[in-house]
């Protein structure tokens, strides 16, 4: 599956586009705590830059944690073996433990002082492709390392997404698969998955195959495919308060509170917490159209109109009494000053209070 941009700005777009032209740097410098575009890249890079049968003899993977970067710039001085190119691409980059280490050496008076990857970036070898995956964390740009592997490599910064990001990327992305996707199963995807963009990739590809060709997904695909109950969902439980649903509202806590495992505590909590903050937020604007709302409160515009029809059921104050709520429910489950208790009991006491 074709990956998408992050709209974060970064510059994956145009370099995967030079790739897919087979338009190749000398060296590629991928780091970030995004895995997703590391990975993609790098893909790419072995999908398009030889062919099948150059693979053999031109193509190295390497693993940071069982080289020393001596052993990755020996790689890829190698010339390549009938072929125009040779690939060297070092997943794990960032368990290199000697990547920017200082060298010191005397010529006579005078102290040395150099790093290995910095002299092969002043003259890479034009005919290797070098692809260094450096996930999770970034090259200091206090080193002149960082200065110079910006400046001389193929360089892309991955940044992980904001969980407000997460819808707005999930309908980009399913547009550029071609894929039609609902609202609903967006916010699902969404929640459930949260912005492990690999993950969410891939749950989406077993969609794919599951519906056969039928390139759309709804809500129902979601909860029938990926383990969402379709009932007892965290956002059942959000519209059954915001409607205030007393018998679906009770039910559903118990459940819960029945199934630990599937739906803990701080994390309901945590949930309602976020969805009884933008209530309390809705009650501050001026400007009170779904649009707007969507804007302020970061969700998708087919959510707004939810939001609006409970701010109408929850006043400014009785937010902010629900709010302490939660907070004390989420203490009492930790055990804060009282000692724990009963997880069906502190559910069913914090959805009363929520409903009365």
């Amino acid at each position: 599956m074709a990956k998408q941009a992050a709209s974060s700005g970064n510059d994956y777009a145009s370099l995967a586009a030079n790739i897919k032209a087979r338009q190749f740097s000398s060296v590629y410098f991928l780091e970030g705590d995004e895995p997703f575009y590391i990975d993609a890249i790098a893909d790419l890079i072995e999908e398009n830059a030889l062919q099948d049968f150059e693979k053999e003899f031109n193509q190295s993977i390497l693993y940071g944690k069982d080289v020393d970067i001596s052993k990755v710039l020996n790689e890829a001085k190698r010339y390549p073996m009938m072929a125009d190119k040779q690939v060297v691409i070092v997943r794990e980059a960032q368990d290199i433990k000697d990547l920017d280490k200082i060298i010191i050496t005397t010529q006579g008076k005078t102290k040395l002082e150099y790093n290995l990857l910095e002299e092969y970036l002043k003259n890479p070898q034009s005919t290797t492709i070098l692809v260094f995956c450096y996930k999770y964390k970034k090259i200091d740009a206090r080193k002149s390392l960082a200065k110079i592997i910006k400046k001389q490599c193929a360089y892309l910064h991955s940044e992980k997404l904001k969980d407000y990001q997460l819808s707005t990327w999930l309908d980009t992305f399913c547009k550029q698969e071609k894929i039609a996707i609902t609202p609903k199963a967006n916010s699902l995807l969404c929640e459930y998955l949260g912005n492990d963009l690999q993950k969410m990739s891939n749950e989406i590809s077993k969609l794919l195959v599951n519906k056969k060709g039928n390139r759309s997904i709804d809500e129902v695909d979601v909860q029938t495919n990926i383990g969402i109950s379709k009932d007892y969902n965290v956002f059942e439980f959000q519209n059954a308060l915001f409607t205030k649903d007393v018998l679906k509202s009770n039910r559903i806590a118990l459940y819960y509170s029945q199934n630990t495992k599937e739906h803990p505590l701080v994390m309901v909590i945590s949930f309602l917490y976020g969805a009884f903050t933008k209530i309390l937020l809705l009650h501050s604007l001026a400007d009170k159209s779904e649009s707007s709302i969507a804007s302020a409160l970061k969700i998708h515009p087919f959510i707004a109109k939810d939001y609006i029809a409970a701010s109408k059921k929850y006043g400014f104050e009785k937010c902010m009494r629900i709010i302490s709520y939660l907070r004390e429910a989420d203490a009492k489950g930790k055990g804060v000053d009282i000692g724990e208790i009963n997880i069906y009991e502190n559910l069913k006491e914090l959805t009363f209070k929520i409903l009365h």
